[in-house]
C-alpha cells in the first residue's frame, strides 16, 4: 500500500485511452470569456501553472475521459480569471530535472535501472537535466539536453549515508529551480528523490512548518511554474529516529502539494520505485499546461482555485508571490 499526501493508493498501470484525454486542445484569449471578471480593466499579467488530473478509481477516470478544454475555470484571490490557453501533456514534452540526494540509502542503487528506464521512455522532445543533492551543493551530472539516452547515462550510484550527506536538501533545490531560467517557457517538473529532512537550524526547525528554506523552496517553483513531485528514501538521520522520518514525510507533502505535484513514498523504507516511476508516468500523461491572464494587482501571496465543470479532481500550485 502507498501513501501520498491525498491517502492510501494502488498502483493501476498505464491507463487505456489515454489518446482521448490528450488529444491536442488550445484555447485562445477570443473565445468568449466566461472566465471573465465584468470588473476586471485592462493590464496585469499572464501565468502559467501546470495543472495534474487525479484518477484514482473509475469514476475519476470516466470524468477526465470527458474533459474538454472550455472546462477549466480559474480563480485567483477568489477572482475569477481568463484563461487564454489550455495545452495538454501531448503538445508540451516536459522540461525536467531529475534530483537525487546522494547520502540516501545504498538500496537507491538498486532503483537506477528503473530512474534510467523512465528517463528514455519520457517523450521526444523532453528536456532533462540530472543532479545530485550533497552537502551545500548541487552537483549538476548532465546539463539541460534532448538526448534521453544521455540524460540515463549520467546517472550513476549514490554515494550513500555518512557521504556528502545535505543537512539541507532545499537549498540545493532552490539553486536547481533557479536552472529553468534559461529553458524556454513550458512543462516544468522535477522529480526530487530524497530523505525530505531539513536539520540547518536545528532538528525541531526541521518540522516543515519551521524550515525556512522549505517555504523558499516552494516559493521558487511557484514563481517559475514547477511542479515538484518527490520519492521518499531514508536517509542518515530518517532511518534512525522516527520523529526525523515524520518530518522529512511531511516537508515533501508540503513541498509538492503546494507546487502541483505528489508525494509518494511506502512506510518508512524504501522497497522499490516501480509502482512510484508508474504512477509518475500516468501523472506527466495527465497533465495540461494553463495561461490565464491574471487581473489582480499588488504584491503579496495570490491564491489559486482550479476546477472543472465535471468535477474533475486536480493537482496544481496553491499560488504565486508578486514582489
Amino acid at each position: 500500500m502507498f501513501r501520498h499526501r491525498l491517502g492510501t493508493k494502488m498502483i493501476l498501470g498505464v491507463l487505456t485511452g489515454a489518446a482521448l484525454l490528450f488529444s491536442s486542445i488550445n484555447i485562445r484569449a477570443e473565445r468568449p470569456a466566461k472566465n471573465q471578471d465584468p470588473a476586471a480593466q485592462a493590464g496585469g499579467r499572464d501565468v502559467t501553472i501546470p495543472v495534474t488530473i487525479e484518477k484514482k478509481n473509475n469514476k475519476e477516470r470516466a470524468a477526465a475521459g470527458g474533459l474538454k478544454a472550455d472546462d477549466f475555470s480559474i480563480r485567483e484571490k477568489d477572482r475569477p480569471q481568463t484563461i487564454v490557453s489550455v495545452t495538454s501533456a501531448a503538445q508540451a514534452p516536459p522540461i525536467i530535472e531529475i534530483l537525487i540526494q546522494d547520502d540516501l540509502t545504498s538500496r537507491l542503487d538498486n532503483e537506477i535501472r528503473g530512474i534510467k528506464a523512465f528517463i528514455t521512455g519520457l517523450p521526444e522532445g523532453s528536456r532533462i537535466m540530472t543532479g545530485y543533492v550533497t552537502a551545500g551543493t548541487l552537483n549538476v551530472a548532465q546539463t539541460f539536453t534532448t538526448d534521453r539516452q544521455r540524460a540515463a547515462g549520467s546517472l550513476r550510484i549514490v554515494r550513500g549515508p555518512g557521504s556528502g550527506s545535505p543537512y539541507d536538501p532545499y537549498i540545493e533545490l532552490s539553486e536547481a529551480l533557479r536552472l529553468f531560467d534559461s529553458q524556454p517557457a513550458g512543462r516544468r517538473v522535477v522529480l526530487f528523490i530524497s530523505d525530505g529532512l531539513d536539520t540547518s537550524h536545528g532538528f525541531w526547525d526541521a518540522d516543515p512548518n519551521q524550515s525556512m528554506d522549505l517555504s523558499r523552496a516552494i516559493r521558487d517553483a511557484q514563481e517559475r511554474g514547477v511542479a515538484v513531485f518527490s520519492f521518499f528514501a531514508p536517509g542518515v538521520q530518517t532511518r534512525r529516529v522516527s520523529m526525523a522520518t515524520n518530518f522529512g514525510q511531511g516537508s515533501l507533502d508540503k513541498l509538492t502539494s503546494e507546487t502541483g505535484g505528489d508525494a509518494m513514498f511506502e512506510g518508512t523504507t524504501l522497497v522499490t520505485f516501480s509502482p512510484f516511476l508508474k504512477q509518475l508516468q500516468e501523472e506527466l500523461d495527465s497533465q495540461y499546461l494553463i495561461t490565464y491572464h491574471s487581473v489582480n494587482i499588488g504584491a503579496g501571496f495570490r491564491p489559486i482555485t482550479v476546477s472543472t465543470e465535471n468535477g474533475v479532481k486536480m493537482l496544481y500550485p496553491k499560488g504565486y508571490w508578486v514582489k
